[in-house]
């Protein structure tokens, strides 16, 4: 099992251990990290639960943007647990500031170690955290342990096409994904596809720009 240093590393698609304690400050003008808190929730809207008041799961949660935007809108409760203690601090506070601080509870732990021992819930996210658990059909599996009967697991991640000649040990081709689903006992019920379309690639464009200089200042100043 890869250590929790090489499971945050390999969310972040990177191999070098010496930007880990810089992560914090190069991510610090960010609060939603990675996932599209609108998207989940619509998705959340359109397939639902029995329960009518189903407990949301959020693994590797970030900033706690999913999680705090879900419980405002959903009033559903939430639990999200990062490995990074600054993003659980800066989530805490900001579920106060949503006014959601009693529906969220957010905890530093390793999420591969916390499955093992907090049961189940009817809403299990991974929002752009990567293969922290192994293939789709391992975490799959693992995650079958903590996913209600009628429960859904909503999966943030992208995937190659078919003709693509791009190569990734971390991203696999649809009909590989589509495979290790059905493998593992579940079905893929729906997708979203960002595109251009929605404004995600100028968004996206921004970040990185305001990124980089963040890391260049970082370096000038050496602090």
């Amino acid at each position: 099992m890869k250590t929790t240093e090489e499971s945050i590393l390999q969310a972040m698609d990177s191999t070098d251990k010496e930007i880990l304690p810089f992560l914090p400050y190069i991510l610090q003008d960010f609060w939603e990290i990675g996932s599209d808190p609108e998207v989940i929730i619509s998705l959340i809207k359109k397939h639902g639960t029995r329960n009518p008041l189903p407990r949301v799961l959020d693994l590797g949660c970030g900033k706690g943007a999913v999680s705090i935007k879900i419980a405002k809108q959903l009033n559903y409760p939430c639990y999200g647990i990062d490995a990074i203690p600054e993003f659980i601090s800066f989530a805490k506070e900001k579920a106060k500031e949503y006014g959601v601080g009693n529906l969220c509870k957010f905890e530093v732990a390793d999420v591969r170690e916390k499955v093992q021992t907090i049961g189940k819930y009817e809403i299990i996210i991974l929002g752009s955290v990567g293969q922290v658990f192994g293939t789709y059909y391992e975490t799959l599996r693992i995650l079958t342990n903590n996913l209600t009967k009628d429960g859904i697991l909503i999966i943030d991640d992208g995937y190659l096409e078919e003709k693509s000649s791009f190569t990734h040990d971390q991203v696999f081709f649809k009909k590989e994904i589509t495979k290790q689903i059905a493998e593992a006992g579940m079905e893929l019920i729906d997708e979203i596809i960002s595109d251009e379309a929605s404004g995600a690639a100028e968004i996206y464009d921004q970040e990185y720009e305001n990124l980089s200089t963040k890391i260049i200042n970082k370096k000038n100043t050496g602090t």
